[in-house]
């Protein structure tokens, strides 16, 4: 199992409108093969930074399926416009 680790800003006037585009965008990603949970947490301390987690069963599932996939582009139009920066993106083995 991996996590996809996901470090995200947002310009603080723009948290409502992105929050709401997320939670039209959640459905696409859970809908892909592979992916078991998806997670969007909010930083206490910083207005706009939040941290996206998503379990994938294995990493190849998120960076070649769902990134080649029409249903990327669709997750990317409705979020990708309001990032302040490229998001940095880490996997991360779960281990039991």
């Amino acid at each position: 199992m991996i996590l996809e680790h996901v470090l995200l800003s947002v310009s603080p006037e723009q948290v409502t409108p992105y929050l709401l585009a997320f939670e039209r965008a959640k459905p696409i990603i859970l809908a892909q093969p592979g992916c078991c949970s998806c997670r969007l947490l909010p930083q206490v301390e910083v207005p706009g930074a939040f941290l996206l987690l998503v379990e994938w069963e294995r990493k190849e599932q998120h960076t070649e399926g769902f990134r080649r996939r029409e249903a990327y582009r669709e997750w990317s139009r409705l979020l990708h416009p309001f990032y302040a920066k490229v998001p940095s993106v880490s996997y991360f083995e779960i281990t039991k």
